[in-house]
Order: C-alpha cells, then structure tokens, then sequence
C-alpha cells in the first residue's frame, strides 16, 4: 500500500465504474425514502449481482443501509449449489449475512424463464418478509432495459410493455437502472471480484439471449448507440403509459369483477382508454394477463365498436363472441358486454 506524504497509509483510489454502482444504489434507496432501509439483495453470482452486492456491502459497514443477500438455486444446473455457496461465502466475507433459498421451477405455458422468474421473485419476497426488509433490491441494467423494450417491440406490445422496468416495482427496486453491463463488469475486474459466467445466458433457445446478441450486432452495424436510445424509449413510454392509466383508472374501477357490463360504459372511451378499461375487466374475472396481448383486446375493442354502430336488434341477441383461454368468452350483445365461465360446456 501506498503512503501519503504525512507516512499514513493512502488509501487506494477508488476506480469510476465502482464508485457509479455505489453512488446508483445511494440515490436509488434516497428516492424510495427510508433512512438506514432494510434490503434483501438478490445475487446470482453474476457481474451485475456482484457488482451490486459489493456496493451494497461497502454501504451495509457504513450503516447506509442494511443488507442481506439472498441467492436462489432454482436447481437447473449442477454447478447451481456450488454457485451459490460461493455467493454466501464471499458476501460474509464482505460483512454482509446471506442465505440459500431453494426452489423448485416446473415450466408451465409460458416456458422455463417465466417459471423460473416467477419462482426466484416469490423465494426474494419471502425473505424479505422473513427479515423484515423494507426492500429486495436487483442489478438489472440500462442493458436488461433495452432487451426488454426490443422484446416488447418484437411482440408488438402496447405502450405498458414498451415501458420496460421502472426504478420501483411494489418492493423491488432496481438502482442500477441507469447503469450500463459494461459499468458491473469493469468493477468487478477493478474490484478482482469472483464473478460465474450463467451458460444460459449464451443458450439461444432464450428469447432474451437472442435480443442481446441482437442488440450488440445493432450497435455495431448501425453505429448507434441502441441500448441508451431504447431504455430512453422505455422512460418515455412509461411516463405516457402511467399518464393513460390514471386517466382510465375510474372507468376501470367501475366494471373489476362485474361478469355483465352495458356496453354504454365503454362506447364513449378513446381506444387507449378502453384497452386499458377492458384489460383490467379480464383480469379482475381472473383471466391471466399472460393469456391474452395487445392484439386480443383490439380485436375484442373491434367488436364491440361494430355492436354499437349495427341498427338495432331484439333484446339480449348476440352479435358476436370471443374465445378466451381457460374455456371463457366474451359475448357481446345489442347492449351488454357479458363474461362467461366454462363456455365449453354452453
């Protein structure tokens, strides 16, 4: 170690992506508005969580905040309990307590990621409830935003989807939001910080690899700066889209769990306003978001736009229906906009 000129030790320079990450996560807890919070931080062992876990441990000594790590073996890879050890060993060494959860992921319809997020998210939740944390926080980047803005794009999803993450979900919050990979990954290089390369990550069989790898290819062959412009699209979308629903907050409020609705309820909203509207109808039926996109309500919004321009038929005749999974329809009648359950069985 180096000495000043007084023969103290001199304390080593502290390199620029570091000191990013730390002052990310200062601001990020600042915003949420707890002093000294609580925070479950998620650690799979990667640059980003790493990177994320050694700010946080830097500011747990300091009695910024306090932390807790948590890295959860979903038990998809054989490395997965190695991994995790390792993550534990090395956040104690750091002064920061941490823990294994152990969950079980049984893909469903919506594929191995989706199951596998829904379970390492309720295994953090769980946690954080268990610690009495205020807070879980993760390291998704500037980079995870733009994959899930193209991801959105390539779905042709509605302007909530293009929104992307926000800093603040319930109780997760995501400080290195404004950060790009590149930032974690110098810091762990700065920082000599073990980091384990997830060979999911180069599995193409994801959609969210195949982004990634297409978004670096953008980059390079257009020679623009994709991944800022497409977390800058994702900020502006989501100040339009949180705008839309607190102006279709009212009318959505009047139709949540009502199976029939006069269709006089929706024919004076603007599309934007009644997708939202409708969207927020099937889910309060306990239709799964994940079951019907952008395209089933426009088509649904279609329809019901057609019912109310037709000349006018007897009482209670339907014009039309829509399919919904789970064996459910959406009849649209002269007047009503009704729900049905088990429609198999009709």
């Amino acid at each position: 170690m180096s000495t000043a000129e007084d023969g103290s030790p001199r304390r080593p320079s502290l390199d620029p992506a570091s000191a990013a990450i730390r002052n990310a996560v200062r601001e990020a807890v600042a915003q949420v508005g707890i002093s000294r919070p609580g925070v479950i931080v998620a650690v799979s062992g990667g640059a980003d969580s790493m990177a994320l876990l050694h700010a946080c441990a830097f500011l747990h000594r300091r009695g910024e905040l306090r932390a807790h790590a948590v890295t959860v073996d979903h038990g998809l890879q054989t490395s997965a309990a190695e991994v995790a050890r390792r993550v534990v060993v090395t956040a104690e060494s750091w002064g920061v307590p941490a823990e294994v959860a152990t969950v079980t992921v049984d893909a469903g319809a919506e594929g191995l990621e989706a199951a596998a997020r829904d379970a390492r998210y309720g295994a953090l939740e769980a946690a954080r409830t268990e610690h009495a944390a205020d807070w879980v926080l993760t390291a998704h980047t500037r980079s995870d935003q733009a994959e899930t803005v193209l991801l959105g794009l390539m779905r042709g999803s509605g302007t909530r989807s293009l929104a992307g993450m926000a800093l603040r979900t319930g109780e997760v919050v995501r400080p290195l939001l404004g950060l790009e990979r590149a930032t974690n990954e110098a810091s762990c290089r700065a920082q000599s910080i073990e980091v384990w390369h997830d060979p999911m990550n180069a599995d193409d069989s994801f959609a969210r690899v195949r982004a990634r790898s297409l978004l670096a290819s953008l980059e390079t062959d257009l020679g623009q700066p994709v991944t800022a412009n497409l977390a800058r699209t994702a900020e502006l979308c989501r100040a339009d889209a949180d705008c839309l629903d607190e102006l279709a907050e009212t009318s959505a409020a009047a139709v949540r769990g009502r199976d029939e609705v006069p269709l006089s309820e929706i024919a004076g909203l603007g599309d934007a306003i009644a997708s939202r509207v409708l969207r927020e109808w099937l889910i309060s039926l306990r239709v799964p978001a994940q079951s019907f996109g952008a395209a089933r309500i426009s088509e649904l919004l279609t329809r019901i736009r057609e019912a109310l321009i037709r000349e006018p038929e007897p009482p209670g005749r339907v014009h039309t229906r829509l399919s919904l999974p789970g064996d459910t329809e959406v009849i649209i009648t002269e007047q009503f906009l009704r729900f049905r359950r088990d429609a198999k069985t009709g």
